[in-house]
């Protein structure tokens, strides 16, 4: 056995880390193991962890149980928490979602962008965004989003994006029943040259994207 740092081979033994042989070597110092596990723990092993602490088990616990390190789960749990999309409060979450997309441009009319949009039909403010082309990649997002609030109804015009992703008995197509997120749009659009508290009303208050 050679040292991995140094190539040299005066090693000597130098205690255990759990219930495995460590070495050291007398030459650069380097601390090492004859051998390395996979660190690399499938899906599955994951989601038990996962499982084990959305239902109250602590971290030591799991690791306890599991052997793996409660560092490890720590990542594992931040890791899937940025892939939950964020939510309105629970009195936030509308029984009636509007849906719309805003044209606009960057520099000039020809790099044209769209901005999506999910207000709540009852109450002023845009509750989700995103912003891209017009298709339905650029949907996509925000209805993962907006799904999860299981509203009643959504309300949106007739661009042929929505049905892909909304069932009919869910969907209202109706332009004049959008007056909540055309509002939205209206501010959305008031000229960035305006005064401060022209610039206030014009900002919606809880974008989430």
């Amino acid at each position: 056995m050679k040292c991995p740092n140094c190539d040299s081979s005066e090693i000597y033994k130098n205690g255990h880390r759990t219930d495995r042989q460590c070495y050291k070597c007398k030459h650069c110092g380097r601390q090492f193991l004859e051998s390395y596990r996979d660190w690399k723990y499938s899906d599955d092993v994951k989601q038990l962890c996962l499982k084990m602490y959305l239902n109250g088990m602590g971290l030591r616990g799991i690791e306890r149980v599991t052997g793996i390190h409660h560092t490890t789960i720590i990542h594992w749990i931040r890791e899937a928490g940025c892939q939950i999309p964020d939510a309105p409060k629970f009195e936030e979450i509308p029984e009636i979602t509007d849906l719309d997309e805003l044209q606009t441009f960057i520099g000039n009319k020809r790099h044209k962008l769209w901005i999506w949009t999910a207000v709540n039909h009852k109450q002023p403010g845009v509750l989700a965004w995103t912003m891209g082309d017009h298709s339905a990649e650029t949907f996509k997002p925000l209805w993962r989003i907006v799904k999860c609030w299981q509203c009643f109804f959504y309300v949106t015009d007739g661009w042929p994006v929505y049905p892909i992703f909304i069932e009919d008995a869910d969907h209202i197509v109706s332009k004049t029943y959008m007056t909540r997120v055309e509002g939205e749009n209206t501010r959305l659009r008031h000229p960035a040259s305006s005064t401060t508290s022209q610039n206030k009303s014009a900002t919606p208050s809880r974008l989430r994207c």
